[in-house]
């Protein structure tokens, strides 16, 4: 009786394994990359004088900490768009916010003319009473 040697898979699958492996590959490439711009471009906001203004307003406001509680921070993905051209640009966008309490939006829109901002609305509105708590009002303010 004559015995023969069985290829492994390797060796019965070669052909596929190049264009496969290779669509894979491009594959990954393609969500890192799309992941590593997403990524960049998060920071990149969350680095801007607009964001840290607009949320350092939100944590120190009392209305907005009554009604989300002290522990604000960050949830989810932002979204909008910031342009910067020299002294000049333009920062519209929406921050998910949460805290002990309850959830909320803060949203931005202003203007940077000769090198300083200028908001035109700036405020937070609370997830589940649709309330706007203004944060350009500095009456309102709490340290």
């Amino acid at each position: 009786m004559e015995h023969t040697k069985q290829k492994n898979w390797l060796g019965r699958n070669w052909p596929w394994l190049i264009p496969v492996g290779g669509c894979f590959t491009v594959i990954l490439l393609f969500i890192f990359g799309l992941g590593a711009v997403i990524f960049g471009v998060t920071n990149a906001v969350k680095n801007s004088t607009p964001y840290e203004y607009a949320f350092e307003r939100a944590e120190t406001n009392l209305e907005v900490k009554n009604a989300l509680g002290n522990n604000i921070d960050t949830q989810g993905v932002l979204s909008g768009n910031i342009s910067l051209n020299n002294n000049g640009g333009e920062v519209d966008f929406m921050i998910p916010i949460q805290g002990s309490k309850g959830e909320g939006e803060i949203y931005v829109l202003g203007k940077k003319i000769d090198g300083e901002w200028v908001y035109e609305k700036l405020y937070v509105r609370i997830k589940d009473t649709g309330e706007e708590i203004n944060l350009l009002d500095k009456a309102l303010e709490g340290i």
